[in-house]
């Protein structure tokens, strides 16, 4: 805790959660400044085209699950400037590709010069048969930081908008609740953690505009038998990481508690929200109806990226080295190859990613 805030850093008054909505997504905020994320740091997406081909091949099996219909939906959350999904839409067969409906669903402006194919929205269509991939977009839903004070009690932390922090009330009802179920605080002073609660919301939404098919979610992640005891936010500005400052000059991030959101969707199906009743969204959120969760979920699960991109036929495997001799042109290209593979399948790196996958009236196209 960095204490009182600083006479130019305006007063610590708001919780990280208001004062990161501000900073990525208001008026001149982060995430609508005109390099977007790849300007800031690299994701699987922009470290290899081969992560594109994965998912265009993920799509693939989940059109064969739904029975091949006469449109399948890709939706690209977080698209960035749309990256991922003009790389599926180029790997897919043409006849996959002519049947497909890409949206890119991002706050940004739709950027000059994409693929007229894709369709730039705020939020995700209504109704969706296909796949929903959110490639790191829920460790930039908005979350509060709580910490523990002297007296044991978890309390919110305030910033200000120069990154100084201090302590504010208790952490009040459902986060209180979020966090004794899933990451509880031991009454030790100065320990953190992010309460995940916009998350679960975010997540159960999203996949609530499900009809048939796959949502998958790709993050940092950790789950309830290792959780960090002193939380995970941090900020990243020009590829490096740096202290978050919620002023708009950087990107702000925390780890996903994936468990949790997992467990929001189940909820979220099997307990259906009369009307009104449900918190008002976040506007990072998207928003669900009671008719949105008539449909069934056939199981969920988290598994890494490395699991997830081997079941999809990318291993990081080294080329025999009697092709260097037979075609050495083809051996450079699968070498090269081979060494984007394990970068995006690496322990320690990109390989640990979570990936939740939550199948919706079909099986699981990676069982």
């Amino acid at each position: 805790m960095t204490g009182e805030a600083t006479a130019g850093g305006g007063p610590a008054g708001r919780g990280w959660r208001e004062a990161t909505e501000a900073a990525l997504y208001g008026p001149g905020g982060f995430y609508r400044r005109p390099e977007g994320p790849a300007g800031h740091f690299r994701t699987s997406v922009h470290a290899s085209a081969l992560f594109a081909g994965a998912v265009a091949r993920l799509l693939c099996r989940v059109d064969e699950a739904l029975g091949r219909p006469a449109t399948l939906d890709f939706v690209d959350m977080a698209a960035g400037r749309g990256e991922l999904v003009s790389g599926v839409l180029a790997a897919l067969p043409a006849a996959v590709a002519a049947r497909t409906r890409a949206y890119a669903v991002e706050i940004a402006g739709r950027p000059s010069g994409l693929d007229e194919r894709i369709l730039w929205r705020s939020e995700p269509p209504p109704a969706v048969t296909g796949l929903l991939f959110a490639n790191e977009w829920l460790d930039n839903v908005p979350v509060d930081v709580a910490e523990v004070d002297a007296a044991g009690v978890p309390r919110l932390v305030l910033v200000a908008d120069d990154g100084s922090e201090r302590l504010g009330q208790p952490v009040p009802g459902p986060e209180a609740r979020w966090l004794a179920r899933w990451w509880p605080l031991p009454a030790e002073e100065g320990l953190r953690a992010e309460i995940g609660l916009p998350r679960d919301r975010a997540w159960a939404a999203a996949v609530g505009r499900m009809e048939r098919g796959l949502a998958v979610a790709v993050d940092y992640a950790h789950t309830a038998a290792a959780r960090p005891p002193y939380g995970t936010l941090t900020g990243f500005r020009e590829g490096r990481e740096t202290a978050p400052v919620p002023d708009g000059s950087c990107d702000i991030t925390a780890h996903v508690a994936l468990d949790a959101c997992a467990e929001a969707c189940r909820a979220a199906r099997t307990t259906p929200t009369p009307p009104g009743a449900a918190p008002a969204p976040a506007p990072a959120e998207v928003a669900r109806t009671p008719s949105e969760q008539a449909h069934t979920l056939t199981g969920s699960r988290l598994l890494t990226q490395r699991a997830a991109l081997r079941a999809l036929n990318l291993t990081g495997a080294r080329p025999p080295l009697a092709l260097a001799s037979t075609d050495p042109a083809a051996y450079v290209r699968a070498l090269a190859s081979a060494g984007e593979a394990a970068e995006l399948t690496a322990p320690g790196g990109l390989g640990d990613f979570g990936w939740l996958l939550v199948p919706v009236g079909i099986a699981d196209p990676l069982a």
